[in-house]
């Protein structure tokens, strides 16, 4: 497909990564101009969230104006006052009776295993994906948030693949716009859901290139072993042209999981954080929920496949283009 066909192509949004040098981790922030409407739905067991109580139906902010994905586990949450700098600077935010207040929401994945000894994400770092923010098309891939992301985690980061961040962007005849941004940092194995086939995930051995299947081998555990509780999770957003309040956006968002259950394998496990945002960010109106919600899901879906085919491998953890050349960067319209 020619052209943008990432989460900036539904309009008014900007999406900016940023990265230590040397280090394997970094965050993404996606930026709306005057604010979007927000909604969330967290599904993990192990959430590292920010923000998002405000984000509920029945609590009185409806919409945000800054929103990051980040490395670094509860480390990584100082990104926001990095985001939150840069907002208040060019007098974006809510405006209270005792001046702006930048609403800024957010979620973290756990790769402190990828990025041993490494720096965390920090303030000055969402300040430098803020900066490098723009309405162009998302760089994919190991980039961001995505720099440290790994899949595939039963017998532990040794046999885990490398992973990244995805988008899709999906968009129909009634002028209806979907896209999507996923961080793809699963327990479980990612699954290609038109041929079944899991396409990244555990291996047999820490040098080995046959995928086990988690699925299957989950089977023979009573507890699982070889992984520290928190280290996983999928978080990403979704985001259409279609004007609609925070009530809907919540299920709009609940119906984008979907997609991660069609394409990790397990997912939503006590041990990820799973969880995803949902933002308006046009004037559309007469559309049902449902039909965004399931394009929601569509394009959450189509991301994590993204993510993971342009991954590339660091060190000892291969990516997909390593094992499965086939695989390749594989795009589905």
């Amino acid at each position: 497909m020619i052209g943008n066909d990432t989460l900036t192509a539904v309009g008014n949004l900007m999406v900016g990564h940023a990265e230590h040098p040397g280090a394997r981790t970094g965050c993404t922030v996606i930026l709306s101009r005057g604010g979007a409407i927000a909604g969330v739905d967290v599904r993990g067991g192990a959430p590292g969230t920010y923000g998002t109580d405000s984000l509920q139906p029945i609590n009185l902010v409806d919409r945000i104006h800054g929103l990051f994905f980040t490395g670094g586990s509860a480390f990584g949450l100082s990104v926001a006052d990095g985001v939150r700098r840069f907002l208040k600077e060019r007098a974006i935010g809510f405006d209270s009776a005792y001046g702006i207040i930048p609403i800024v929401a957010g979620a973290v994945i756990f790769d402190l295993g990828v990025n041993a000894g490494g720096p965390h994400p920090d303030a000055d770092l969402g300040r430098q994906a803020c900066e490098n923010a723009s309405d162009g098309p998302v760089a994919e891939g190991c980039v961001g948030a995505g720099a440290g992301a790994t899949v595939g985690k039963l017998h532990g980061l040794d046999r885990s693949m490398k992973s990244g961040l995805g988008c899709a962007l999906i968009e129909v005849p009634t002028g209806v716009k979907v896209g999507a941004l996923m961080v793809v940092n699963a327990f479980g194995d990612v699954v290609d859901p038109l041929s079944g086939r899991p396409i990244a995930g555990c291996r047999d051995s820490a040098e080995g290139s046959r995928l086990v299947g988690t699925d299957a081998e989950i089977r023979r555990f009573k507890r699982l072993r070889g992984f520290s509780a928190g280290e996983n999770t999928v978080v990403g957003v979704v985001a259409t042209n279609v004007a609609f309040t925070k009530t809907e956006l919540t299920k709009v968002a609940q119906m984008a999981q979907d997609g991660l259950a069609r394409t990790v394998s397990p997912s939503h496990t006590l041990y990820d954080g799973d969880a995803v945002f949902a933002l308006s960010c046009g004037d559309l109106t007469g559309v049902e929920v449902t039909v965004v919600g399931s394009l929601a899901a569509q394009a959450a879906a189509e991301a994590i496949l993204r993510g993971v085919r342009r991954a590339e491998g660091r060190g000892a953890i291969p990516a997909v283009r390593d094992l499965f050349p086939e695989e390749g960067i594989r795009d589905r319209h």
